[in-house]
């Protein structure tokens, strides 16, 4: 990634990091006081529904009861009857039967002059019709619903049909409309004719206009309309209030958050550009501590380890850039610079010493691919290094995914590289696979080699790598009495500060000379 891509990358989380939060916080108010709304709109709808289907039901209820009557039409005792059934009927304004389609006598009238019923506005599967007049039988101006069966007509106050009250602090309004008619039969306040045209031309059941939010629940079965309506200004009121609530808090956490990712990217991108920079002026300098055989004291080898000196003359801990470098995606980078570093320095000496090795460490994700087995076997043939003479450090982590770093491990060891577990003991399920592993050498972790007299686990270890024909390297040998002990147990190598720190490459070539000269005058001796 370049630095204009970085900078652009940073720049974009932290505006994120910002905007957020807000952008949360507005979209919380703003859809819940939406729901509040919508819920309370739907609501009253469905309670206003339900009314209707209430009147509807006593309606016919009171039609089958009249069907069944069985006097004579007209009579006195057929108009008791009529009255009685008007009175014990709340939604029942006035009962009517008929000659045909004629009026002939009510609830109200002995007899009736009223001109026949037209054709009705609606006929369900039932039988039952429905009449949606502004003119009563009694002749006045006043709208009206009336629903017949066979030759009974009762008749209703279309605002029973809407008689609901609203569970709402904001103003709601209904109105109840035919839809073969085109007529508003009962209503709580003026509804808008352009509402109604919208949703039929568009078959909409929602419809926002003029400020207000309209919703239409059809009742096909009598040809009627439900429209329920609000003003939008309290729901905007709400939303600005929830907002005034809310806005301070997501300000808040919006500048938490952008002042705690702009740290951390600050400090991810000065410690990734320090990594970057040291390897492009190659800064980061490599030391080898030798590796000795603890039975004749002779250096077989060294581990080559990555060092990096900063400005003020310290050295930064090779955990830290090296943990940055995984985690920054530079880890591949930097082990071909370890991998570069060690044939240019120490080729010639290994050439020179053909039973002498460097050990190199590398992590797991350079076992993803075959880009580093491939360079180290172009740099073998380059300087012509036995491959044999480049050992493969790995942690045991690194085996964690077997099935992706297993088969690139197995063409290093065909390849010739010897692969050996490095800091062995610390990982969580190292005894459990250690048999699995296709290994050659097994490197005892420090740890367990400074507590030898402590702990019994050493024992088991070495025993466990003897069994399966490992050769082994202790870490952190400081003293003779630990030297002698190793050896005494079968270890065959050691490391540590008993025969040498880490050193540079020049310095460390010129003390593996003089160790292999003085064993050469040990062994002249001994002849």
């Amino acid at each position: 990634m370049t630095n204009r891509q970085l900078q652009s990358l940073v720049t974009a989380v932290l505006i994120l990091a910002v905007l957020f939060p807000v952008a949360l916080s507005i979209w919380f108010a703003k859809n819940n006081a939406s729901r509040t709304f919508n819920q309370e709109l739907e609501t009253y709808t469905a309670r206003t529904q339900a009314r209707i289907g209430m009147v509807i039901d006593q309606a016919r209820e009171t039609l089958q009861v009249l069907n069944e009557l069985q006097s004579e039409p007209c009579s006195p005792e057929h108009l008791m009857s009529l009255r009685r059934l008007s009175y014990t009927h709340r939604y029942i304004q006035e009962i009517i039967w008929l000659d045909g389609l004629t009026p002939g006598c009510s609830s109200l009238e002995s007899s009736s002059s009223q001109p026949p019923l037209p054709k009705p506005d609606a006929i369900n599967a039932g039988g039952y019709r429905a009449w949606y007049t502004s003119r009563s039988d009694l002749g006045m101006n006043f709208q009206m619903v009336a629903i017949g069966l066979k030759r009974y007509v009762v008749i209703i106050d279309p605002l029973s049909f809407i008689d609901t009250i609203p569970f709402s602090s904001n103003p709601l309004h209904l109105a109840l409309f035919g839809t073969l008619s085109n007529r508003v039969i009962a209503s709580t306040s003026t509804l808008n004719p352009k509402v109604l045209e919208i949703a039929q031309r568009e078959h909409l059941s929602k419809v926002t206009l003029d400020g207000n939010r309209y919703e239409l629940q059809p009742m096909p079965q009598f040809n009627l309309m439900v429209v329920s309506w609000a003003s939008l200004a309290p729901q905007e009121k709400a939303w600005r209030d929830q907002l005034a609530m809310w806005m301070p808090v997501s300000i808040f956490i919006s500048l938490l958050a952008a002042a705690f990712i702009s740290s951390l990217l600050t400090r991810m991108q000065t410690s990734r550009y320090r990594l970057a920079n040291a390897l492009k002026h190659r800064a980061l300098t490599l030391h080898y501590q030798p590796v000795v055989e603890l039975q004749s004291g002779r250096v077989v080898g060294a581990e080559a380890l990555v060092r990096w000196q900063q400005s003020d003359g310290t050295q930064l801990s090779p955990e830290v850039f090296i943990a940055l470098a995984e985690q920054t995606g530079m880890i591949n980078e930097l082990s071909r610079y370890v991998v570069d570093n060690v044939f240019a320095e120490m080729a010639e000496w290994l050439r020179e010493h053909p039973t002498q090795h460097i050990a190199i460490n590398l992590a797991a994700q350079d076992l993803t691919s075959t880009v580093l087995l491939d360079r180290l076997n172009e740099l073998c043939d380059e300087y012509g290094v036995a491959h044999h003479q480049i050992a493969i450090e790995l942690t045991e982590r690194s085996f964690a995914q077997p099935e992706i770093t297993g088969p690139i491990l197995a063409r290093y060891r065909q390849a010739g590289y010897p692969v050996c577990i490095d800091d062995f003991g610390t990982g969580y399920s190292s005894l459990s696979y250690l048999q699995e592993l296709d290994v050659d050498i097994l490197k005892i972790d420090k740890s367990f080699i400074a507590a030898l007299d402590r702990k019994r686990v050493t024992p088991h270890i070495i025993d466990m790598a003897r069994s399966l024909e490992l050769e082994m390297v202790a870490e952190g040998v400081e003293d003779a009495d630990q030297e002698a002990w190793l050896h005494q147990h079968g270890v065959q190598y050691g490391q540590g500060w008993l025969y040498s720190k880490a050193l540079p490459g020049p310095a460390f070539i010129a003390w593996a000379e003089r160790n292999l000269g003085q064993n050469e005058d040990e062994s002249l001796l001994e002849s």
